[in-house]
């Protein structure tokens, strides 16, 4: 039940397509039911560290999108349009939980770990990258997924590591966000050119939704800008 209630939760939080960046009616239910089995089994960690990850992943949606419903990256998002109440509960959820376990965390309270570091500090630049890097290697220890590994590759250049993070991204299995990511790597060592070929493999191999698909092509229009300017040098 957790992982088909966290499912829902993905499914809304970023739809494959569509003209949303999420679907709010998907994501309150998804919410609906991880209270309901909350209530249901609040002494089991489980149940309790997936609800305090859906808590926390909601708080940051009012600032995910600008007036104009053009995505803003965690990086440049407006926090004091984060929900506090949902942080605040979302974090007491997960101190629940890792002690009712002992403090031997599973995947869901890792995720919910995660989600809390990025939403405890004031600023981006406060973030405690090689924390969440941290979590993320013991995550991919004891989840493996594609996901968990492109989390992990993320927070590895967000520590500073850009070479380290390609190499880890070489293990990754292809798909329409590892392009992305690449992309931005490869924009960061001013690796234009190739920059622009995997945002243009992630936009034309699977569908996104349309902020998201916005979003890419800004990106990738960023970055044919930057080679122009490099090529005049």
């Amino acid at each position: 039940m957790c992982a088909v209630i966290h499912s829902l939760y993905t499914a809304g939080h970023a739809p494959v397509e569509g003209e949303a960046a999420y679907d709010v009616d998907v994501c309150a239910e998804a919410i609906r039911l991880g209270e309901l089995l909350h209530s249901l089994l609040p002494d089991q960690p489980t149940p309790t560290a997936v609800l305090a990850l859906l808590l926390l992943t909601e708080a940051r949606r009012p600032a995910r999108l600008d007036q104009h419903g053009e995505v803003v990256t965690l990086d440049l998002q407006d926090r004091s349009r984060w929900d506090a109440g949902l942080i605040a509960r979302g974090i007491a959820l997960l101190n629940d939980s890792l002690q009712r376990s002992n403090r031997q965390a599973d995947a869901y309270q890792l995720q919910a770990a995660i989600a809390a570091e990025h939403a405890r500090v004031p600023s981006y630049s406060a973030t405690d990258w090689r924390e969440i890097q941290r979590l993320y290697e013991l995550l991919v220890e004891i989840a493996p997924s594609p996901a968990a590994q492109l989390g992990r590759v993320v927070a590895t250049a967000e520590t500073g590591d850009v070479t380290t993070a390609l190499a880890l991204l070489d293990a990754v299995p292809r798909s329409p966000r590892w392009h992305a990511v690449r992309g931005e790597l490869l924009a960061r060592q001013a690796r234009y050119a190739e920059a622009i070929e995997e945002l243009d493999h992630a936009l034309e191999t699977a569908p996104a939704n349309d902020p998201e698909r916005a979003h890419r092509e800004r990106r990738r229009d960023l970055f044919r800008q930057h080679a122009a300017e490099r090529a005049q040098r």
